[in-house]
């Protein structure tokens, strides 16, 4: 019991020296204030926080003026003193030789080619994009027509780095590409009915022209017979005349209307029938598609009387369809589209109404 309170005695006293060294340090900072000190105590209080920051924060975030002073300000400061810093003298040199240099070095061009810009880069690779065929040498060679000199090296280089392979592995034409290519070659036609006042059920005949997305309306009747149907058959062909040469396929369903007069009216013209499969509408996409749109658009907003209304609202709207409404397979361009050029500057929009307004066309007019 002696030995523990002997112990709590010790430590009271320890305290109370300490509080009273405190205390004296204080006192000595305050006579320090009052006597014009106050520099030498901010300078006592800078150097608490900075040995603070030393425990915290083991390396600094400099930023480029940071350096720049501190390496100037270590020129200012005898050797011996640099220990003020928190950076290393090895640091403090480097930073200087660094400062000298950037100081003293001229610019200079990058040895080696110059950099390749995006234009012919974006251009490698369209031309390689559409041209499946084409090898960098060819591609190359086409650079040179343009006005380009591009080494083949650096055209190789373009295609590896953006992972397009080689021409034998990429000759094969995309389903795009196979596409749009027999797109040329081939008509789409079917039929579609529109219910008159009367209830009565007309039949329109009508072929679509693949490629352009040209609609040709070839009969109305409320009799579709085989011969009619053939007759029709051989108007589109007197219509289309020169073009009628560029044609090979005719994509058409499994209706009994369509006769084999009617394929042979075709095959005389050396093009071929592809039948759709049996009940598949979306076989005929494109025939499909235009009846939807000649419907939304036309005939569910009116009340057709007869054969020869329905023929002169089909003629004004398909007139409509090939040479104003846009497209977008086709870049928002109609199938027809004109080929006038007006003045942006002195042009103004002009409405010009169809089918009595139940559409609307716009041009410019000066």
């Amino acid at each position: 019991m002696l030995d523990a309170g002997v112990a709590d005695s010790m430590e009271a006293m320890t305290a109370s020296l300490m509080y009273l060294l405190l205390r004296q340090v204080l006192q000595m900072l305050s006579q320090l204030a009052r006597d014009d000190g106050a520099k030498d105590v901010e300078i006592l209080v800078l150097r608490h926080q900075v040995a603070v920051l030393h425990r915290q924060v083991h390396r600094p975030d400099l930023q480029p003026a940071d350096r720049v002073v501190l390496a100037v300000l270590s020129r200012l400061l005898p050797r011996p003193r640099w220990s003020v810093f928190f950076v290393t003298p090895a640091t403090l040199l480097r930073w200087h030789r660094e400062l000298v240099a950037r100081r003293w070095t001229y610019p200079h061009a990058r040895p080696g080619r110059p950099p390749v810009t995006k234009q012919v880069r974006d251009l490698v690779l369209r031309l390689a994009a559409e041209n499946p065929t084409w090898g960098h040498r060819r591609i190359q060679g086409e650079l040179v027509g343009l006005g380009y000199r591009v080494a083949a090296s650096t055209v190789w280089k373009i295609l590896h780095n953006a992972g397009v392979d080689p021409a034998p592995t990429r000759s094969g034409p995309t389903w795009r590409q196979f596409l749009s290519s027999q797109a040329r070659t081939m008509l789409a036609c079917d039929f579609f009915t529109v219910d008159t006042v009367l209830l009565k059920r007309i039949y329109v005949l009508f072929f679509v022209e693949v490629a352009t997305r040209q609609v040709h309306v070839i009969g109305v009747t409320a009799h579709p017979t085989g011969a009619w149907v053939a007759q029709q058959a051989r108007n589109l062909l007197m219509g289309l005349d020169q073009r009628a040469a560029g044609l090979r396929f005719l994509l058409r369903d499994r209706d009994t209307k369509f006769t084999a007069a009617f394929d042979a009216v075709f095959a005389a013209e050396g093009i071929d029938m592809v039948k759709t499969p049996p009940q598949a509408p979306r076989a005929n996409a494109f025939a499909e598609r235009w009846v939807g749109t000649v419907r939304r658009e036309c005939t569910d907003r009116m009340l057709i009387i007869g054969e020869r209304h329905l023929a002169t609202v089909l003629a004004e709207y398909t007139s409509h369809y090939n040479g104003h409404r846009p497209h977008r397979s086709l870049g928002q361009h109609p199938p027809n589209p004109p080929t006038t050029i007006v003045d942006l500057n002195t042009a103004r929009v002009q409405r010009r109404p169809i089918l009595g307004g139940l559409i609307n066309e716009y041009s410019q007019a000066a």
